[in-house]
This record gives C-alpha cells, structure tokens and sequence, in this order.
C-alpha cells in the first residue's frame, strides 16, 4: 500500500484552508519549520499524525517542546528535518537519510543529490514577495520510490 506524506513549511501562523484540503487523507504530515503559533500544529493533528520542528520565528514558551531537527522513519524511508538546509550538519547519505525537508527559504526546492532527494515544499503561509503558497505531497510506494508533487494553493 503506498503512504502519501504531506510536506508544509514557513506558516507563519497561517494555515490557509486550501492547504487543508490539499493534505486531506495523507497519512503523515511533516512541518519544516517557522509555524508562527502552536494553533497551526493543532489544526493539522486533526487531518494526519505531525512531525515538526521549530524554526528562527518560532519563540516563546509553545516552540521549546520542538526540536531544531528531527529524523522520523516512514514506511521504509528515514527522513531528516531541519529548517534551513544551510545549517545541514550531517552527511544524509552517509547516515542512512533518504529524505532530507527543509523550509525557511520560501522557495521550492527538489534535487536529488548522491541518491538523497532534498525537498523545500516552499511556503504556505502568508505571501512573501511574489513567491507562489506552496506546499508538497511526497508518494512512497512499496518499493519505497518517492514521487514528490508540489502544489501551488493560490493557483
């Protein structure tokens, strides 16, 4: 059975209904970073399981509980989190990452590099410049190929 995962970043307290409806039925969801307020966690625990980590406007006392960076496996696949991919301190292929999210830079992002697919779902909360609200959903199948989707939530 394959495993829809969903893939959000930089809320900014703002958690758009079209996002929402984007990520009904994924079975995980991961939040790389800048939720802006713990309301946004909150509502996304009712549509799937959240694993997420706080980014640079994350503060106060609600963002303490989560970490800067988090490896979670899911399925067969072991995925790392961070906020900004430019504090990577670890070599993903050498520890066994298959997935590597990041978020911060509001611009989507999916390479895949040494047979590591890196992805920035983009941002989802408010606008920033004239850069499109994004967010992804990644497929993993039982042979564990990932496709990754992004979707544009202002389209």
């Amino acid at each position: 059975m394959a495993l829809r995962i969903g893939v959000i970043s930089d809320t900014h307290g703002l958690l758009r209904p079209e996002a929402g409806r984007r990520l009904a039925g994924v079975s995980h969801i991961l939040h790389a970073g800048d939720i802006g307020a713990p309301e946004v966690l909150e509502r996304l625990c009712l549509i799937a399981p959240v694993t997420a980590i706080r980014g640079n406007v994350d503060v106060g006392s609600w963002a303490r509980r989560y970490p800067e960076t988090e490896t979670v496996h899911l399925g067969a696949r072991c995925f790392y989190l961070l906020h900004d991919l430019k504090a990577l301190a670890i070599d993903p292929a050498a520890t066994g990452v298959n997935v590597v999210i990041s978020g911060h830079s509001h611009r989507v992002q999916v390479n895949t590099i040494n047979g590591v697919l890196f992805l920035n779902p983009g941002s989802a909360g408010p606008r920033r410049f004239k850069l499109p609200i994004t967010l992804a959903t990644l497929d993993l199948d039982e042979g564990g190929d990932l496709r990754p989707t992004i979707h544009e939530l202002d389209a």
